[in-house]
């Protein structure tokens, strides 16, 4: 792809890096260590660890965007996220069809969204000219509701000194060992994602909830969630319930008779 070279220079002058001045979610004082993992909890798998590919775009516009679909690329931006919202630094890019639909279609889209990437922005996908080099956090994905094509990628910068908001999944384990399951109580999911404030070098891609101990009548509560301590709920009340597990349909319809 034959690219104009001001578009470059324009694109390389105005994409300047993250920097720590930036207003980020929460003014949350910076740990004086770089945070890590902890042992136990979920952390990124490996076989996700892809770089994204994308090349700029000088406009922006519903007949841009046809143009780039059509022709195998998604229309999307980058942004610093400043005082909780999208908007800071923001620049426009196109990225690979074929590449976003193949991780949203392996991951779920969900977990591509809690995910960390590197996105390397290039004049032309056959470049070997890396223009910029970041790490981004997937914020919106948009998906065409016939077809699941991939219409629009939001994305947020995420060095070391971001805090971002991040729907983070759920994924529900111990079924098989719940007393309350056992004995033909059924889960009632209140929450498939639990937004939190995450430092975005300990994004979770899920968190754990545990139902091997629960019993009828029993619910696990937003506090009961083992996240990082460095994880914050975000604009939850934490004796909210995740889920709960209630009596057999049967007993209950017959309750109502």
């Amino acid at each position: 792809m034959w690219v104009h070279r001001p578009l470059i220079r324009r694109f390389i002058g105005g994409f300047r890096p993250f920097s720590r001045t930036s207003s980020s979610a929460v003014a949350l004082q910076e740990p004086d260590e770089p945070l890590s993992y902890l042992e136990g909890l979920p952390r990124p798998d490996p076989k996700y660890a892809e770089t994204i590919m994308a090349i700029p775009r000088e406009k922006s516009g519903r007949i841009t965007s046809a143009k780039e679909r059509k022709a195998g690329r998604v229309p999307s931006i980058v942004f610093e996220q400043e005082n909780g919202q999208e908007g800071g630094n923001k620049r426009i890019i196109s990225v690979q069809t074929k590449q976003i639909r193949k991780l949203s279609g392996q991951m779920g889209v969900s977990f591509f969204l809690s995910t960390l990437f590197d996105l390397e922005v290039r004049p032309s996908f056959d470049s070997e000219e890396v223009i910029e080099k970041v790490r981004v956090l997937p914020r919106k994905l948009h998906l065409h509701s016939g077809t699941d094509a991939p219409m629009n990628v939001t994305f947020l910068r995420a060095p070391s000194s971001a805090i971002l908001k991040v729907e983070v999944p759920l994924m529900f384990r111990g079924e098989d060992a719940s007393p309350g399951l056992r004995k033909g109580g059924y889960l009632n999911t209140i929450k498939r994602v639990v937004k939190f404030l995450c430092p975005a070098d300990i994004i979770p891609p899920y968190i754990d909830v545990d139902l091997s101990e629960l019993d009828v009548g029993q619910k696990l509560l937003l506090k009961d969630l083992k996240v990082h301590p460095a994880l914050q709920l975000y604009q939850q009340d934490p004796e909210n319930p995740v889920c709960k597990i209630m009596g057999s349909r049967a007993s209950q319809e017959q309750k109502k008779k």
